[in-house]
């Protein structure tokens, strides 16, 4: 984030960025101390959700360009990978749900 342009646009994109991209972790942290698995999974698909808004803040990097192209691929590849690790944690939790709650 720190290479984004110090411009307006650049300085709201980076806080937006840092927001989505660094609440995934405290979220699972939640999500591991989660009260039932109904709480569990609602934990996960907030996690999910601020990933896939970390992805889009990608995108917009990419495209405008704030940033090289080959700056932004590693960081949106491995948000991508992340993203579908959190949906299929989803997946597999709504299926075993009736098993345990």
């Amino acid at each position: 984030m720190e290479q984004l342009p110090g411009t307006r646009a650049g300085n709201h994109v980076a806080g937006q960025l840092l927001r989505s991209g660094t609440s995934a972790l405290p979220n699972h942290g939640e999500a591991q101390a989660a009260e039932s698995r109904k709480d569990f999974i609602h934990k996960l698909k907030i996690c999910h959700k601020e990933l896939k808004e970390t992805a889009r803040w990608l995108r917009l990097i990419g495209r405008v360009p704030l940033l090289e192209q080959r700056e932004v691929d590693p960081l949106s590849k491995e948000t991508d990978e992340l993203v579908r690790i959190f949906a299929s944690s989803i997946r597999t939790a709504e299926k075993n749900r009736g098993s345990s709650d």
